[in-house]
């Protein structure tokens, strides 16, 4: 410890000024709070943007994967509190997202595609998914602590989610428990980050890295109808320092064609979330 160091700590102890403690990702309340660091920010209605690129493949008994695209995708948002308790952690997350199919070798956005399987050109629908919002407690569903199990070692922090997704598809009847065709597909996802930055009650947004899987069904626009197989998607990404470091080809597109995705929703949004298929119903609905 430096002569700085002490006395500052010198000065805290002799006038009474607080010492901020580390946050212990063990106790509920810090672990929501460091969640929360790690989604958006601690100051309420900051816009914090995650970025993100990979690949998608196909899956088909008897053949071998196919890439069918390049992938790329960004989400803004930001946070502010549940209740107007202070001693409450809950937070709510207030964000839109793209996702953008990408040309496999040249990297240019797809507006058609030829499906291999069928011999169609269909049209692209990217995904634009707004709102896509979500609320975190410090107690679960079965009224338990909500503690997420960050590990921890050599300085580092990192959190692994798996989310199996089952229910009625917007898309299918209302005799999807009958004859199938209810959504199914599991989204994992994986944050890395600095340990120092996480448990530091003065940072109010910690740099995260993030790694997202996806397995599903066909996309709806690829016109496959009930033939077998699936696609997933192998991403990776991090928080961005500012909107900038979004890719041109991002920036591009958003400034065309998604104007109001240079910013979040407000903190106020109550729409219901949207996800790829029922846009996908709004489009055809639209047609």
């Amino acid at each position: 410890m430096n002569c700085r160091s002490l006395c500052s700590l010198w000065f805290a102890v002799l006038f009474g000024a607080p010492l901020a403690q580390a946050l212990d990702l063990s106790r509920p309340e810090d672990n929501l709070l460091a969640m929360r660091k790690i989604q958006c920010s601690t100051i309420d209605g900051k816009v914090e943007i995650y970025g993100w690129h990979g690949r998608a493949y196909s899956r088909v008994p008897g053949e071998p994967d196919r890439l069918l695209f390049r992938v790329e995708g960004m989400n803004i948002r930001r946070c502010g509190p549940l209740s107007e308790d202070p001693a409450d952690p809950g937070f709510k997350l207030v964000s839109r997202e793209i996702l953008l199919y990408l040309d496999p070798q040249s990297g240019e956005v797809l507006r058609q595609w030829h499906n291999p399987w069928t011999g169609k050109t269909v049209e692209v629908i990217q995904v634009s998914n707004d709102p896509v919002n979500q609320r975190m407690r410090r107690t679960g569903r079965n009224g338990q602590p909500f503690v997420l199990p960050f590990s921890v070692q050599g300085g580092r922090w990192w959190l692994t989610s798996t989310v199996p997704l089952f229910y009625p598809n917007p898309l299918g009847g209302e005799y999807q428990e009958y004859v199938g065709g209810t959504y199914h597909a599991t989204e994992m996802f994986n944050f890395f980050g600095d340990l120092a930055s996480l448990e530091d009650p003065a940072v109010d947004s910690v740099p995260a890295e993030v790694g997202w899987v996806r397995i599903s069904r066909w996309l709806p626009w690829m016109e496959m109808g009930d033939r077998v197989g699936l696609i997933y998607f192998h991403t990776a990404g991090r928080k961005l320092d500012a909107y900038e470091q979004l890719s041109g080809r991002m920036r591009a597109e958003i400034e065309q064609r998604y104007p109001d995705y240079r910013e979040p929703p407000p903190l106020d949004d109550e729409r219901p979330n949207e996800t790829s298929w029922t846009f996908f119903k709004k489009v055809l609905d639209a047609r």
